[in-house]
């Protein structure tokens, strides 16, 4: 009965101290996360680090708030194609009130049938108008052609944006465990020191 308890004991003993270093090893990589964490959102220290690419994200953001892709699209199609023509001031009043004449008197029937018309010449001309629309075609093109290089450029400025600094890294490691009161440990063989 002696050999079986020692035997258990050590067990536990055993058991116990891998959960001790399981503890530690938790400790320390959480440790590191707030450090990775709290360095990967200090945006002051990346101003400083980067003002050029800081000042040229933010009036990207603000170009793009303010609607600036759809202002220079409609210039640039302006330049290509000239300028639109302006819509017509109003019919001739003697046309208006022969065709208005012609359809009677009541005015809710005489609005339901030029809706009607309208929505039937509407249908009616679609195709040819479509065909017409050359426009559109561009528009296609162009999406199809900048979107990868959108997407591509996006992401690269959002590494970039939450990329973390060596430097920056190690220092904030410190004072995270500074703060703690936790002594540094030596790094398992293999292992990097430094966030992804």
């Amino acid at each position: 009965m002696g050999e079986g308890t020692s035997g258990a004991r050590a067990e536990v003993l055993v058991a116990r101290a891998q959960v001790l270093a399981a503890r530690e090893a938790l400790d320390e990589e959480l440790v590191r996360l707030e450090a990775s964490a709290r360095a990967a959102v200090d945006i002051p220290a990346k101003i400083k680090r980067n003002p050029v690419k800081t000042a040229g994200f933010a009036a990207g953001a603000g170009f793009l708030a303010i609607g600036g892709p759809k202002r220079v699209f409609r210039r640039a199609k302006r330049a290509v194609r000239g300028p639109e023509e302006p819509l017509p001031t109003s019919m001739l009043p003697k046309e208006i009130d022969a065709a208005l004449g012609s359809l009677g008197t009541d005015g809710e029937r005489v609005r339901g049938v030029i809706e009607q018309e309208f929505a039937s010449y509407l249908k009616a001309t679609e195709p040819a108008r479509r065909s017409r629309n050359l426009g559109g075609a561009f528009t296609v093109v162009s999406v199809a052609f900048l979107r990868p290089l959108v997407l591509r450029y996006s992401k690269h400025l959002a590494e970039q944006v939450f990329s973390t600094d060596a430097k920056e890294y190690e220092d904030r490691l410190h004072a995270v465990r500074a703060r703690l009161g936790v002594e540094p440990e030596a790094a398992p063989a293999g292992e990097d020191k430094g966030p992804a």
